[in-house]
């Protein structure tokens, strides 16, 4: 029988006043029972309307209706068969907008707990060591290269092994992983997942290389005339962060998003001095931006010690860009969200530190071009507050280098690499590119997604 609860079963999590202190992860998901009886809610539609939801088509109903039956090995298969990455994306993909925003149960009242769902059953798999691959893939005799080991070039890859090709996957940073790694927090990925998840595909026999720098080491057309490789993957992330250009944000204490989690989530600065990297986190701290990266850091400032932490957003809750899980638990956790406000200034002390930040309040005008309320400055509302750090979180953009060393590639004036959307093609011959590298900063399952599509055409230019 069909469990007609209405609600969705809630996930286990950590106390937020404890893990407002820790890096550990925050939400420890379903037990076996947990996840049986959350099963159990789906009404298993003949439409399949969640599938249509998800940019890498996971089969929902099916894996699903194993874990009801408590066949959790056989659901992993399921899973895996179209979506390499499941214990990331059951933490991290925006499910709300995505399958579960399509579910029937969701008309009246929650919709299944798809992503919980996939979670449980991608570490119960790990858990129970079947993890890994199952026999030999015969090679094609055929190469191809594939540029950034984040989200997308990690699925291009493991869908282009499977098929048979000798791939590559080259990584500027010391650790795989892209934004995996470097972007997202350990209390929402815990980055020894990430590295199980990575050797699985090693384990499949993809090769990857870090320090490779493409565009600085060695430049695309190299690859392929020196290198011997039939097709090229980009998958090169976003990695260029924006600034606001107010006056104050070259002094000490004002991070870009980028480098404030880069330095805690790749180089472990909190656990400096057993670490090498340090940093630096006043008192008092202000996160600019309504987007995940901005919870991350204003969540990571806190758990680094910040007694006050500001998210400072120049539109109002509804308009924020960030999961509603993250706006949520960064509330749990205490963050204190400043809306309809905006920086203008920022002030520093005789030594060049950050010791203030001036803001003024926000009112939302007319829908702009993205259909958001565009904010218009409050005559008269300017005020300052006392900070130590700042960081800057209002987004990224593509990383100039392999635009700019690679003739005849096309891109968007901003920076991204112009790509058909269902290939991935771009405007040079046996050169595919997808996530963020185009598309600037998005999700790691559109990431994913994109990989996926540009594998497909990748073979199929390369089997003609």
């Amino acid at each position: 029988m069909p469990n007609m609860s209405l609600k969705k079963l809630p996930a286990r999590e950590q106390d937020p006043n404890v893990r407002n202190k820790n890096f550990l992860e925050v939400s420890q998901g379903y037990d076996e029972a947990m996840a049986m009886e959350e099963a159990s809610r789906c009404l298993n539609c003949k439409h399949r309307p969640c599938v249509s939801g998800c940019p890498v088509n996971v089969r929902i109903p099916e894996f699903i209706k194993l874990v009801a039956e408590g066949k959790f090995l056989e659901a992993y298969d399921v899973i895996t068969s179209t979506n390499a990455l499941p214990a990331i994306c059951g933490r991290v993909c925006p499910q709300e907008t995505q399958c579960e925003s399509k579910c029937v149960r969701g008309i009246k009242g929650d919709p299944v707990g798809i992503g919980r769902l996939e979670r449980f059953v991608a570490d119960y798999a790990m858990q129970h060591g079947v993890a890994g691959p199952k026999e030999e893939i015969p090679s094609n005799g055929k190469k191809v290269a594939v540029v950034g080991s984040g989200p997308a070039g990690l699925t291009c890859a493991g869908d282009l092994r499977k098929l048979g090709y000798d791939v590559t996957v080259f990584e500027a940073l010391h650790t795989p992983g892209g934004v995996l790694v470097y972007g997202i927090p350990e209390f929402r990925l815990p980055k020894a997942l990430v590295r199980r998840e990575i050797s699985k595909l090693e384990e499949m026999g993809v090769s990857i290389k870090t320090d490779m720098v493409i565009g600085r080491c060695i430049s695309l057309d190299e690859l392929m005339s020196e290198e011997g490789y039939d097709a090229i993957f980009v998958g090169s992330g976003a990695g260029l962060p924006r600034f606001q250009n107010i006056p104050g944000e070259n002094l000490c204490g004002v991070y870009s998003a980028n480098e404030f989690l880069t330095r805690i989530n790749l180089m472990k600065a909190y656990s400096f001095p057993e670490t090498d990297t340090p940093i630096k986190v006043g008192k008092c701290a202000a996160v600019v931006g309504g987007g995940n990266v901005a919870m991350d850091a204003a969540r990571c400032a806190k758990r680094l010690g910040a007694e006050t932490v500001y998210i400072v957003y120049r539109r109002s809750e509804k308009e924020m860009p960030a999961r509603v899980e993250e706006i949520e638990h960064a509330k749990e956790e205490g963050i204190i969200f400043k809306l309809l406000t905006n920086p203008t200034e920022i002030h520093g002390d005789e030594n060049g530190f950050v010791k203030a930040m001036t803001c003024v309040e926000m009112e939302l005008g007319e829908p702009d071009a993205s259909g958001r309320r565009r904010p218009v400055v409050k005559k008269g509302s300017e005020h300052t507050i006392d900070v130590q750090t700042v960081v800057i979180a209002i987004g990224n953009s593509p990383n100039p280098l392999i635009k700019d060393t690679t003739p005849g590639l096309e891109c968007q004036s901003w920076g991204g690499i112009i790509a058909d959307e269902e290939t991935g093609k771009t405007s040079k011959p046996f050169v595919y590119a997808g996530g963020d590298a185009v598309t600037g900063a998005a999700t790691v399952i559109l990431a994913m997604g994109a990989g996926k599509k540009a594998a497909a055409a990748i073979h199929e230019e390369l089997s003609k």
